[in-house]
C-alpha cells in the first residue's frame, strides 16, 4: 500500500515560511536546496506520517516569482491537516504568535476537535485533535 511521503505548499518567501513552520508551528527543519536548473528553491520540514515541502518558484534569473494565494474561505480546501495532542494549547501558541483562527475550535463530541488557520501565503492548515 502506498504511504504519504510529503505534501508540498507553494510559498512566496522561503525564509519567512521556514521561520513560520519551524518557530510558530514547531516542525523540525530537515534541509533546504536551490535548484537553478528547474528554477525553484525548496525546503523540507519533518512531520510524523509524512513531511512538508515548502516550494518557492524562481524566474529564469533564479529570482523569486511573486505569489499570492487566494484568501481562504470555507470549506477551507485544500488544506494540510496536522495532528496535535492539545488543540487548545496549539490555538494559544498560534494566538500568541499573531496567527488568527479562520474557524474553530470545532468539535464532534467524543470524536474529534479541529481548527483552521492560514500560513503567511494563505495556505490553509487544519489542526486536529482526536478524542
Amino acid at each position: 500500500m502506498p504511504r504519504l511521503d510529503h505534501v508540498a505548499l507553494r510559498v512566496a518567501d522561503l525564509d519567512a515560511s521556514i521561520a513560520f513552520y519551524t518557530e510558530t508551528i514547531g516542525l523540525p527543519f530537515m534541509f533546504r536546496e536551490l535548484d537553478t536548473e528547474h528554477h525553484e528553491a525548496f525546503a523540507y520540514l519533518e512531520a510524523a506520517g509524512g513531511n512538508l515541502e515548502l516550494l518557492q518558484l524562481l524566474d529564469a534569473e533564479n529570482r523569486p516569482v511573486p505569489f499570492s494565494a487566494p484568501a481562504p474561505a470555507p470549506p477551507y480546501c485544500p488544506h494540510v491537516a496536522l495532528g496535535v495532542d492539545d488543540l487548545d494549547g496549539m490555538a494559544a501558541t498560534l494566538s500568541a504568535a499573531g496567527v488568527p483562527l479562520l474557524a474553530g475550535p470545532l468539535e464532534i463530541p467524543g470524536r474529534v476537535r479541529w481548527a483552521y488557520v492560514a500560513d503567511p501565503d494563505n495556505n490553509v492548515l487544519e489542526f486536529v485533535q482526536w478524542l
